[in-house]
């Protein structure tokens, strides 16, 4: 990896009676590079800014991640630079589903990650929200 990540875990780990499988770290240090700063990615797609047709958290956070693998992408890089992800639920209950999703995308990445609940998302469908930055090396 072309970044130092600090003390590396997964969430099987931290949160046994959850079950998840999430590459995570509590930091990860950057030297150079050009740092991508996404906005909040959605179940959308990038290009017509449509909601894709489904209501389950398992889609929705499907189409998230494929969307900040595209950008990141767009912007030269893979999914190896991803660095922070800061993920909103609309419903506590779905962080499992969300959680296992999203691992699909960052096993071995090893991002840092902050996860919250809020009481809505920018459209009503929305039940996840990611806000995601990469830095990819020079």
């Amino acid at each position: 990896m072309t970044h130092t990540r600090i003390r590396p875990f997964n969430t099987r780990d931290t949160y046994p009676e959850q079950r998840l499988d999430n590459d995570l770290c509590q930091a990860v240090v950057t030297r150079g590079g050009s740092t991508v700063w996404m906005r909040g990615q959605c179940p959308q797609d990038l290009d017509t800014a449509q909601n894709i047709n489904s209501h389950d958290p398992v889609e929705q956070t499907h189409k998230v991640m494929q969307n900040i693998r595209q950008l990141i992408t767009e912007a030269g890089g893979d999914m190896t630079h991803l660095v922070k992800l800061v993920v909103y639920l609309t419903d506590v209950r779905h962080r499992e589903a969300v959680y296992r999703t999203m691992g699909e995308y960052i096993k071995g990445v090893h991002p840092v990650c902050t996860g919250l609940t809020v009481v809505a998302l920018a459209r009503p469908d929305w039940l996840v929200e990611i806000d995601a930055t990469a830095v990819i090396p020079d």
